[in-house]
């Protein structure tokens, strides 16, 4: 335990890190809190100002309505925002104080005594012309004057509030120059204690995830580093294995759809031997030789071919090294369908063209997987009727135009390729589902109908073959699952059999 506690700790370095810039940022925003608790004071009471400036201008507003209209609304609302401005200066008599002379406040005040006279006395003598021009004046006068001690002040609370404004930003600058010294300072230390070591650690994993499997180095003696680095390294150990053991249960899985299709496999040449035994058992005493040699010739042949059956069934089930080799797709698409042909509704059309020259460089029992898992998966998504069709092309890409030509936007893979489609016209896969359909253990299905795995598992079975994968999808068009991978003529830059690439 002692040992233990006098371990360099990377916990430690980080407390004493936080520790530190909590320090600084609450030394550091003392002042400008208090610099802004007086600026809010001062903007509340241009909030004020601004208010009653706006009210002036109301008060001239229908001051000028009444005077083309003549309408007693304009006169009515002219006095209330007479009263308004009233009311307002005498409940802020105090805090207006504070940018103007109480002499202006009390002009003020005055005025707008003056000008709810003026204006009144208008009113009473709007049908006489001869006057009237001359009280129009002075009510305009008086409008005029109290509009510009309101603007005055309001221009003086924003000089006020301008000028605080520049005090806080000075202060603010100061405190974030500070600061900033202070966290460079810190951050370098920060940086070569803790940082350095992280990153060399990442760089490390950048370099595992990348291909090369070589156990970690820790670079310091910081007791969460060593830590990290073993644990790393035992995960690296198990990976391989873990890895293994998931395609294999997503194999097995996988092995009830096939027996179904193998027992309907097996039932012919089984029912075939049945019969020419039966023949044989009748007629062997009155049968001639060449009868009987034709009769145990097709008891053979039916043997091998129910031998080759189980021969498929084990080889896809049977763990192996991954073998790069020439795969052909017709042949591979044929078998596959036999393995899930009990599975398939009766009113469910599935159907491939694929040329007999067409082939891929790869390992055929991980690629019957791979089909396998995207044609249940488009059968499984049809509601009960529809049609599957499965083709393939050669190409040839070059280019970064062509490579990202979609549906394969970003495909690394270049020169002869073969492009697979699979494409059922079922209802498609909705948006919100279509991120996650790669991701493991993400499925739509009830509970005990799959652990969805299946797609995850193909899509790292194509991308272990150096191929691309992608989907499109949509209401009425159905789902396509595209595959491009190496066509069989690159097998001359290929690995050698055995070493994934």
């Amino acid at each position: 335990m002692f040992l233990a506690d006098r371990q360099p700790s990377l916990s430690r370095k980080i407390t004493l890190g936080y520790y530190a810039i909590a320090l600084l940022i609450v030394g550091a925003a003392a002042l400008p809190f208090f610099e802004l608790l007086s600026l809010e004071t001062k903007v509340s009471l241009g909030e004020r100002t601004s208010e009653l400036l706006e009210t002036t201008l109301e008060i001239r507003r229908f001051e000028r309505n009444y005077f083309l209209h003549r309408q007693p609304a304009d006169y009515d609302e002219n006095r209330r925002h007479v009263a308004l401005a009233r009311a307002f200066l005498d409940n802020n008599r105090t805090d207006l104080a504070a940018i103007e002379s109480p002499a202006t406040l009390s002009r003020f005040r005055e005025l707008l005594d003056v000008y709810e006279r003026n204006m009144a006395g208008y009113a009473a003598i709007a049908t006489r012309a001869g006057r009237l021009a001359l009280a129009e004046t002075r009510v305009r006068s008086a409008g005029k004057d109290i509009v510009a001690i309101a603007a005055e002040m309001a221009t003086a609370e924003k000089t006020v509030v301008r000028t605080s404004l520049a005090a806080f930003r000075e202060v603010l600058v100061a405190v974030i120059a500070g600061l900033a010294v202070l966290i460079l300072i810190m951050s370098r230390a920060i940086s070569r204690r803790i940082v350095g070591p992280l990153k060399t650690m990442e760089n490390s994993v950048e370099a595992v995830s990348g291909g090369k499997m070589g156990l970690l180095q820790a670079p310091t003696a910081d007791r969460e580093i060593v830590s990290i680095t073993e644990a790393f390294n035992h995960m690296l150990r198990e990976l391989e294995l873990r890895q293994k053991h998931l395609v294999r249960s997503e194999k097995l899985a996988s092995m009830g759809t096939m027996l179904s299709g193998v027992a309907h496999e097996l039932n012919n040449p089984l029912s075939n031997i049945s019969t020419s035994c039966q023949i044989l058992l009748e007629e062997w005493e009155t049968a001639d030789a060449a009868t009987r040699n034709t009769l145990l010739a097709q008891i053979d042949e039916q043997c091998e071919r129910a031998r080759n059956i189980v021969r498929s069934l084990l080889d896809f089930a049977r763990p192996g090294s991954f073998r790069r080799e020439r795969v052909p797709l017709r042949p591979l698409f044929a078998q596959t369908l036999r393995f899930v042909r009990g599975e398939v509704p009766a009113r469910v059309e599935v159907s491939f063209a694929v040329a007999d020259d067409i082939a891929v460089a790869g390992d055929a029992q991980r690629l019957q997987q791979a089909f396998l898992n995207l044609i249940k998966n488009a059968v499984q998504a049809l509601p009960g009727e529809g049609r599957v069709v499965i083709t393939a092309v050669a190409a040839r890409i070059s280019g970064e135009a062509a490579r990202n030509r979609p549906p394969f936007e970003g495909c690394h893979v270049e020169g002869d390729v073969v492009d697979v489609r699979i494409a059922d016209n079922g209802p498609g896969i909705a948006a919100d589902v279509l991120p996650r359909i790669f991701d493991p253990f993400f499925t739509t299905k009830d509970v005990g109908r799959g652990m969805g795995l299946g797609l995850f598992i193909t899509h790292e079975i194509i991308e272990e073959h150096d191929g691309c994968m992608a989907v499109t999808t949509g209401a009425g068009i159905g789902t396509t699952f595209h595959v491009r991978l190496p066509a069989a003529s690159t097998l001359a830059q290929a690995v050698p059999t055995g070493q994934p690439r």
